[in-house]
């Protein structure tokens, strides 16, 4: 019988292999993307002292509830992280997409945050 492989199992075996090569310090910090089905979530990391220095996700208030799975809530959250992160003087970030292909909300967050200021 052939085994069905798990589509999340094989996304966490490609993020291990990016994640060799990213590394997040305080000038140049990883930008992370987590997406569920619900909703998606991006964080600021400095992997250097281990600290999540900005994060938004489309569970806050400036994202309506009906946009929050979709690409309209990614371009939001995109939008908010990195109006945080520039107001926290942060320009340069690496963005790591997770093991996610970088296509759909992905993508869309990815856009949104270079449009508000971000460089990566």
């Amino acid at each position: 019988m052939i085994n069905k492989t798990n589509r999340n199992e094989m996304r966490q075996k490609r993020q291990l292999r990016i994640r060799k090569t990213l590394v997040g310090t305080p000038l140049r910090p990883r930008l992370n993307v987590f997406r569920s089905n619900k909703h998606i979530y991006a964080q600021l990391i400095d992997d250097v002292n281990g600290v999540t220095l900005v994060s938004a996700s489309s569970l806050e208030e400036a994202v309506e509830a009906k946009d929050a799975g979709n690409l309209r809530g990614a371009i939001i959250v995109g939008k908010l992280i990195a109006e945080r992160a520039v107001d926290k003087s942060i320009k340069k970030v690496i963005f790591d997409r997770a093991g996610y292909l970088y296509h759909g909300r992905v993508k869309a967050l990815a856009e949104a945050a270079r449009d508000a200021g971000l460089e990566f």
